[in-house]
């Protein structure tokens, strides 16, 4: 999308984001949808032949920024189920690029950057105040021992996840 994306706002590129996950399930064959509005913690669901909810997604969408992460909530640290898995789509390119990654990956990252985080001094020695808000990033300047730069990459384009999720069943 690049182009005139200022303009736009959250919950359009959110939106686009969605739509394009949903192109990608049903293009490789995997039967999804929207679920209702206010389904919490849920943006897309996968069913299994029988109509059966398999999989449920959490996409998260971003457009612009230079740190190459993505806006996430204290929430996202617990939320780690075996049937939760996380879309990132990235809308800076061409051609968007999208990380599945599964949950119990991403709220050990999220629990590990911030607490490593929280036990950094700041500016002038200052000790970081606690915050709802969190930040997936393709590095962790405080957690680069288990996630150093580009440990995403493993999950790029790793739509095979899903569809092995859909064959457990």
């Amino acid at each position: 999308m690049p182009g005139r994306r200022s303009g736009h706002s959250t919950a359009i590129i959110g939106a686009a984001g969605e739509h394009y996950v949903l192109f990608q399930l049903l293009r490789r064959g995997l039967k999804a949808a929207r679920p209702p509005e206010g389904t919490p913690e849920i943006d897309l669901i996968v069913f299994d032949e029988r109509q059966n909810v398999i999989i449920s997604l959490q996409v998260k969408t971003r457009s612009r920024g230079s740190d190459g992460g993505f806006h996430m909530n204290i929430k996202h640290e617990s939320l780690d189920s075996e049937r939760l898995v996380y879309v990132f789509v990235d809308l800076q390119s061409e051609i968007p690029r999208c990380y599945v990654i599964p949950s119990k990956v991403v709220s050990r990252y999220l629990r590990l950057d911030h607490s490593t985080w929280l036990a950094t001094p700041g500016r002038g020695g200052k000790a970081h105040r606690q915050t709802p808000m969190r930040r997936l990033r393709p590095y962790s300047p405080f957690a680069a021992s288990e996630f150093p730069r580009g440990w995403m990459d493993e999950y790029l384009e790793r739509w095979d996840l899903l569809e092995s999720l859909t064959s457990k069943t």
